[in-house]
């Protein structure tokens, strides 16, 4: 089997970054490190990183108190993860008297300084994104109460009548030609609705590089990450939508030989928080069909 590898796959370098730091303060276990809920969305490098006694705390979305327990054999540090939080649960961390590091992705740090400063100066915001998703439920809380979230056109139906001026920006990890087609649609009721495209060009880049491999000639696409990874589960949805038969695998012991060894060409690509050593595996065991 000929196996076509997306030039993105893999860690984009927001997470990159978050792991640096994780391990920088870790200081090979020297130190423990709790993170505010994942690092990352995979869990085989999180399990990686708790050898370096990096410990994932309270919940996915950052909701729950936290109960860290000074180390008398250790000092311990908090670290925030890359999907970043909301200024009232930086507050709180930092109240909890640990040493703090930020590992937020400073793409999301962009997209937080502009939700911040134009609700300072009146204007409500409509963030594109998943209101379950940690990094939009840390981004709105820097928008003072006047943000809201819109996944899709109906939601947009949904949202008071603004009576000053609009914003919209959009969660670092969602498909360009949504956000397109939702802006088209809040600037029609506000014509002057002010756009940030915030889709991270990491993003953008994993986008494209799936259609190159359907150009190139891929049968069918394996899409490598966590099942719960926002990012990973957009690519899977892509490659679906290009009418190529779609694997999404966590990891190479998810592959099933008997369905695909009828294709001959097979492309492959990664989430954001896809480490390399799983992407070369999943690699190995296809070109091994």
């Amino acid at each position: 089997m000929k196996v076509i590898r997306a030039k993105s796959a893999g860690f984009c370098w927001g997470v990159e970054r978050a792991i640096q730091i994780a391990r920088e303060e870790a200081q090979g276990g020297k130190r423990r490190v709790y993170t505010d809920g994942p690092l990352i969305h995979n869990k085989q490098m999180m399990n990686a990183l708790s050898k370096e006694d990096v410990q994932e705390v309270g919940d996915y979305q950052s909701s729950q108190d936290l109960d860290l327990k000074k180390s008398s054999e250790k000092e311990s540090v908090v670290v925030v993860r890359a999907h970043g939080i909301s200024p009232q649960r930086r507050d709180y961390l930092k109240e909890l008297g640990l040493p703090f590091r930020d590992g937020t992705c400073p793409d999301v740090g962009i997209i937080a300084g502009k939700i911040k400063s134009h609700a300072e100066r009146g204007y409500d915001v409509v963030i594109f994104g998943d209101p379950k998703h940690p990094e939009v439920i840390g981004l709105l809380g820097y928008a003072a109460g006047r943000g809201y979230v819109v996944q899709n056109l109906k939601d947009i139906d949904t949202l008071p009548t603004f009576e000053g001026p609009v914003a919209m920006v959009s969660q670092s990890t969602m498909f360009t030609h949504e956000f397109h087609k939702l802006t088209e649609k809040l600037s029609e009721k506000y014509p002057g609705l002010v756009v940030f495209d915030t889709i991270c060009g990491a993003t953008k880049e994993r986008q494209s590089d799936l259609v190159e491999l359907v150009k190139q000639g891929a049968e069918a696409i394996v899409v490598i990450g966590g099942k719960h990874s926002a990012n990973t589960r957009k690519l899977a949805k892509l490659a679906s939508s290009h009418d190529r038969p779609t694997f999404h695998v966590e990891t190479a012991k998810e592959i099933e030989p008997a369905a695909l060894e009828s294709f001959r060409t097979v492309g492959v690509t990664a989430g954001a928080s896809t480490p390399e050593f799983i992407i070369r595996s999943v690699c190995q065991r296809l070109e091994s069909i």
